[in-house]
């Protein structure tokens, strides 16, 4: 089955989301893409952000002093990736943990879709679609002027995820990927990433996408062999 997904965050950057995946994403299709009245926050001592419907969010605005938002702020701008596999899907899942659930929103393109490339060309002009999408072209850190929003184009379904945490965990300032790329990128890909933000994709891709199952078993024909009251703790594939 094919997912179509709306990244925000560190899945922004092309190599973190290969990196997740464990391919180099021949298969994906992507554009810049815009999800509408959602707004996107840092999260306190985290890398990385959170995003939720502005009717959840609007209170912490509120709460430190703030107007409402006017709806080209409660903006949240973004990915939209085509050709996701039901295996990247488990891994991505995997990589976002329990913070995060799946879920289905409307999300518009603000350019064509053009295939995922590992190596790189020139940047493009968003008019125009590249060969292969470049790192610039994905998530360009100056981003383009947006177009009114009644001028959009029509939305697409695409799945993301949306923070299911707590809320005090979050701060009203909207988090920045020209920031992350900055000052936090070098943790995530590269010589100085960091194996812990991905230790759980690579555990279950070295299983070939099997689980394992924690079983207390007794040794011996099911009984207790040595007569010792001791017992295997055994990890079974599924």
């Amino acid at each position: 089955m094919s997912h179509s997904a709306f990244f925000y965050g560190t899945l922004l950057h092309p190599a973190i989301l290969r990196r997740v995946i464990g391919h180099e994403g021949i298969q994906l299709q992507l554009c810049p893409a815009i999800l509408l009245d959602h707004t996107r926050h840092k999260i306190k001592n985290a890398d990385y952000p959170a995003v939720l419907p502005y009717s959840r969010s609007r209170d912490l605005f509120l709460q430190a002093g703030q107007k409402d938002l006017t709806p080209e702020e409660r903006t949240v701008r973004g990915t939209y990736v085509s050709g996701l596999s039901d295996r990247d899907i488990a891994l991505l899942d995997l990589f976002e943990g329990d913070e995060y659930t799946r879920e289905r929103v409307n999300v518009h393109p603000l350019g064509p879709l053009v295939p995922l490339s590992s190596h790189p060309t020139s940047p493009a002009p968003a008019r125009t679609a590249p060969e292969g999408a470049t790192d610039a072209y994905i998530v360009p850190l100056t981003a383009p002027e947006l177009p009114p929003l009644a001028n959009l184009p029509p939305p697409i379904s695409a799945e993301t995820y949306i923070y299911a945490g707590p809320m005090s965990s979050l701060s009203p300032e909207l988090w920045s990927y020209d920031d992350f790329v900055r000052e936090n990128a070098w943790k995530w890909v590269g010589r100085g990433e960091r194996d812990e933000y991905y230790v759980e994709v690579d555990r279950r891709r070295e299983m070939d996408g099997k689980t394992l199952q924690t079983a207390i078993v007794n040794a011996g024909n099911g009984t207790d062999a040595a007569d010792d009251g001791k017992v295997v703790v055994a990890e079974v594939k599924q």
